[in-house]
């Protein structure tokens, strides 16, 4: 079988920037159109569920959103799907990892509505083996269940399998359930500021192209063990 490598979607293979502009932004004004508020009153109502809910599954739900504050979330991002884009050296890293024939799996915490949206925009799909949302597997990527549910679904060899994320508590989650090598992304959103390679607790990407070098490290030093 050959080397599994999953990716994160958003922050990850596509900007990050479509979410904060829709979370962030458009959001907490539709919100205060909607229940005539002032723009700061929803900013605190909408900051206050966000850190209730974060890293839980309900927060990747865009039905839950929708429900929790009375405004059409999916609909929110039908009307600026233009805004979705692939981060840079997305489509090169992915096409030569098919060309080297890497089993690619997109790992992902947007729901299946999102998820479809996203890929109509940015069409990767086709690079991927495997596409999951956490939404089927009934746990965020965040819960070691996840993890569990995904080995059992689509066996891999966690010791073996390469992961990007640009999330944190995934990327612990991931690294306590047995994956070995983990990668994370310098600037997940082109909206914010490059983050520290000194902050980060995980390897961190500037481009997406420089994991095809790390590969071939890992290739041979696999390599050199079977030899010894």
């Amino acid at each position: 079988m050959n080397k599994v490598v999953l990716f994160d979607m958003d922050g990850t293979l596509l900007d990050l920037a479509f979410d904060d502009f829709i979370w962030n932004e458009c959001l907490p004004k539709r919100h205060s159109e909607t229940h005539h508020l002032s723009l700061t009153e929803s900013q605190e109502i909408l900051n206050q569920f966000y850190r209730s809910h974060k890293h839980t599954l309900a927060w990747y739900s865009s039905n839950y959103w929708t429900q929790t504050t009375g405004v059409d979330v999916l609909k929110l991002q039908q009307e600026f799907q233009h805004k979705i884009k692939a981060r840079p050296g997305c489509m090169e890293l992915l096409s030569a990892l098919k060309a080297q024939d890497y089993q690619c799996w997109l790992v992902t915490n947007a729901d299946c509505a999102s998820l479809k949206l996203k890929l109509d925009n940015v069409p990767i799909q086709d690079f991927f083996e495997v596409i999951v949302s956490s939404e089927q597997i009934g746990y965020a990527k965040e819960d070691i269940q996840f993890w569990k549910e995904l080995q059992r679904l689509h066996h891999f060899a966690p010791e073996s399998t390469i992961f990007l994320d640009d999330t944190l508590p995934v990327l612990k989650t991931a690294e306590k359930f047995g994956i070995r090598h983990l990668f994370t992304i310098l600037q997940p959103s082109s909206l914010k500021s490059i983050r520290q390679p000194q902050d980060l607790e995980y390897k961190a990407l500037g481009q997406l192209t420089e994991l095809l070098s790390i590969l071939n490290q890992i290739d041979r030093k696999d390599n050199d063990v079977k030899i010894a």
